[in-house]
């Protein structure tokens, strides 16, 4: 009974294959979106991350203070992350001049802080431990980390000569593998729910780029605004036809790290 009690007011939605690849379409919008304002408006990294931090700001307020869960709220938010990452990744990586391997630890190092802090807090970093505000609170503070660093790891990767395509390949497979981990053994699921978190950031970030950047630099030169209602449509769809209920996003206690005082 219990457990019922605590689906039903669940706040983030079951993980199904559904949930993956609205996340992949969410990710891939983010990337497309996020350069139309920085690129093809030209308002640069900085305004583009003060635009899309605000508007992540209003909507995690929103989806912490709401009592059930909204799936289009909740995929909201998720897009805010991934426009948001998109240009705070690119603004470290770029206009601070650190480069990828620079951007990108900076930005693990905040992933990782993140989630001690959530374990310190509230000794668990399971997603089922999210049922009071200060855990949501922590748990979207490191899906915004995650997705930034996920888009500093795509482009690192996409720059190393693979280009967009070949990028998008070395992650899918990356993905296949913690698929495989996650069926075939006793491996966390928590720390293999939040890799998959991670790295479906940069497939969407390298498909994104492989649509919009110009065919000199391995992309399809299609228009930003374009693809990005398209991908838009897209993921509206998914969420209207792919069942969307109130879940968690692992199955058992053993996928948290070790609470405090065992």
């Amino acid at each position: 009974m219990q457990t019922i009690d605590k689906q039903e007011l669940g706040k983030v939605p079951a993980v199904t294959l559904g949930f993956w690849l609205i996340k992949i379409f969410a990710t891939t919008l983010g990337e497309t979106g996020g350069d139309a304002v920085t690129m093809s408006l030209n308002l640069g990294y900085l305004v583009g991350t003060a635009v899309f931090a605000s508007l992540f700001i209003v909507l995690v307020i929103a989806q912490v203070r709401t009592r059930r869960f909204h799936p289009f709220l909740y995929w909201g938010v998720i897009v805010a992350t991934t426009t948001v990452g998109t240009t705070m990744a690119d603004f470290v990586d770029r206009s601070l001049g650190i480069g990828y391997l620079g951007g990108t630890t900076i930005l693990f190092s905040l992933l990782m802080m993140s989630l001690c802090l959530w374990h310190w807090a509230s000794g668990t970093i399971s997603v089922e431990s999210i049922n009071t505000p200060k855990a949501e609170s922590f748990y979207w503070f490191a899906i915004l980390f995650s997705q930034t660093l996920g888009t500093a790891l795509g482009d690192w990767m996409a720059d190393t000569g693979l280009g967009y395509l070949g990028g998008a390949v070395v992650f899918g497979v990356a993905l296949a593998v913690i698929a495989v981990l996650y069926f075939r053994t006793r491996i966390s699921h928590t720390i293999l729910f939040w890799s998959a978190f991670i790295l479906t950031r940069p497939l969407g970030a390298t498909i994104g780029d492989f649509m919009d950047k110009p065919l000199a630099n391995g992309g399809l030169a299609l228009s930003r605004y374009t693809a990005s209602l398209v991908l838009a449509a897209v993921m509206v769809a998914l969420i209207l036809f792919i069942p969307q209920r109130a879940g968690s996003h692992g199955d058992d206690s053993s996928v948290a790290l070790p609470a405090k005082g065992r």
